[in-house]
């Protein structure tokens, strides 16, 4: 089980379910009655993807077990080194961001692991295309 940041706020990830079920009966209504999802669906869920990420549960643990501890703004930020990388057309990339470095999917959205600059001697990172400073 991971986490999801959505607009700069940690959700687990079964809460999301609630959220997304509200918020597909508040938008029924918005569908037409072939049953086709409508434009305004299709522009909110694209909107949604550049809003948000996933910390895996490794992620997480590795963030607590260093006593990194990120807020909101923090969240945004790399939020928006995930969308500058995906703008660039890169799939895995590290994200430094003040001490720290996010090995993290862009397709997937997902940070996978979190290093500080203190955690062990192996700094060799293999299988990205990419590195952004944030």
């Amino acid at each position: 089980m991971g986490y999801r940041v959505v607009n700069g706020k940690l959700h687990f990830a079964e809460d999301l379910s609630q959220i997304y079920n509200e918020k597909s009966t508040r938008t029924n209504d918005t569908k037409n009655t072939s049953g086709k999802i409508s434009f305004k669906d299709t522009l909110n869920s694209e909107i949604d993807k550049t809003n948000g990420f996933i910390i895996s549960n490794h992620a997480a643990e590795r963030l607590k077990n260093r006593n990194i501890n990120l807020n909101e703004d923090d969240m945004k930020n790399i939020n928006s080194a995930i969308n500058r990388a995906d703008n660039k057309g890169c799939s895995e990339s590290a994200l430094l961001y003040k001490d720290t470095v996010f090995i993290t999917s862009i397709k997937n959205r997902t940070v996978i692991t979190a290093l500080d600059k203190n955690s062990g001697n192996e700094n060799v990172f293999t299988n990205i295309d990419s590195m952004v400073i944030v």
